[in-house]
């Protein structure tokens, strides 16, 4: 995969933020039951399937569950990664499977952890370095949701498949949003990367990577490469003063054109050759996007799209029927898999149990 390729993104759930973790006697529990569930799948299915399994959010929440984690919590994405990343050390040359990430400090160390299996396994690590660093890039900047990303996991296999499961807070809501990523199929990080989205809450979005923001991408582009960088400036001071129309959902508070000069100067002088160079850039992130996105529609009459993603797709229905009713048969063969996994796997007759129960409340 070339450093340019780019992902299908499988899904958006929202979650209730919870604090805290689980407990040390839960935790050594769900490590030895996602071992063994991974190590079942891979076998008879292949590292590719599980980085797919993985990517689906009702799969990925359906595992949460089965490990005896809360099923509705927001602590499921950052105890089950962890559960497996743990999980699988040592065995990761044997499967072919490979997990690096997480939360918080964590979540930075991602790219040298790449780097370090890329020497370990002989694999070129510049391309998977390249979709963790878009990836967040496009959650946290190119699609502004109010959601803060704090927890990024990264896996990928020895032919350079991979995944992403990363997840923002949004504490005034008291909510937290998964994204899930898969790197195949499609090659472009910002023209519609969602595949399905998974969401009960619908919110105001400044969303770059739909397909009608193309125009607006390309405005962009052209303001910060080719537009003079006291002009870009002059601009951000003249919209400081103007009275944003009803539906904009960008504020103009918290954007100081002082502070901002640096950036703009740094992408004139660098002229990257479209928006998914520019996104990539460091230093762009929210804030330079929200300007010159004002600048793209309100001095340039261009207009990105504000449609939130958790809006239009989502990944098979929900229980009260919206946007649909559950797809039954993916959720049954999910749980029939995992089923078949645990009846595999080497736990204790007790463990298999309590998994088999939880099962069973599940489907119930």
């Amino acid at each position: 995969m070339s450093a340019s390729a780019g992902p299908t993104r499988t899904g958006i759930a929202n979650l209730p933020l919870h604090y805290g973790k689980a407990p040390r006697w839960l935790f050594d529990r769900m490590v030895k039951l996602a071992r063994e569930i991974t190590i079942a799948i891979v076998a008879d299915f292949g590292a590719e399937e599980m980085l797919r399994r993985l990517s689906h959010p009702y799969w990925f929440q359906a595992f949460g569950c089965i490990l005896g984690f809360d099923w509705h919590s927001s602590g499921v994405t950052t105890t089950l990664c962890g559960a497996l990343k743990e999980g699988i050390k040592g065995l990761e040359r044997d499967l072919g499977l490979f997990v690096a990430g997480g939360k918080g400090k964590t979540s930075r160390q991602t790219p040298l952890e790449l780097e370090n299996w890329g020497q370990l396994v002989s694999i070129n690590p510049a391309p998977l370095v390249y979709a963790s660093r878009m990836s967040a890039k496009v959650d946290s900047a190119a699609v502004q949701d109010g959601y803060q990303l704090y927890h990024h996991t990264f896996l990928f296999t020895k032919s350079g498949s991979w995944a992403v499961v990363q997840q923002g807070m949004n504490e005034a809501a008291r909510y937290a949003r998964r994204y899930h990523w898969l790197g195949e199929t499609v090659t472009d990080f910002v023209n519609e990367p969602h595949f399905a989205v998974l969401s009960e809450a619908r919110g105001q979005a400044l969303n770059l990577v739909a397909s009608e923001s193309d125009p607006a991408r390309n405005t962009i582009t052209e303001i910060a490469t080719e537009e003079k960088p006291e002009n870009v400036l002059a601009d951000l001071k003249r919209i400081k003063t103007l009275s944003l129309p009803s539906h904009h959902y960008l504020s103009t508070e918290d954007l100081h054109p002082d502070s901002l000069k640096k950036i703009i100067l740094s992408t004139y002088e660098r002229q990257p050759e479209d928006f998914e160079h520019l996104l990539g850039l460091s230093g762009v992130g929210a804030k330079t996007l929200r300007a010159l996105s004002l600048i793209s529609e309100l001095i340039h009459g261009v207009a990105p799209s504000y449609r939130d993603p958790a809006r239009y797709s989502f990944a098979h229905g929900g229980k009260d029927g919206i946007p649909y009713p559950v797809d039954r048969q993916t959720y049954d063969q999910s749980i029939e898999l995992l089923r078949k996994a645990i009846n595999r796997s080497k736990i204790s007759i007790s463990e298999k149990r309590d998994a088999e129960i939880r099962l069973v409340r599940l489907m119930r």
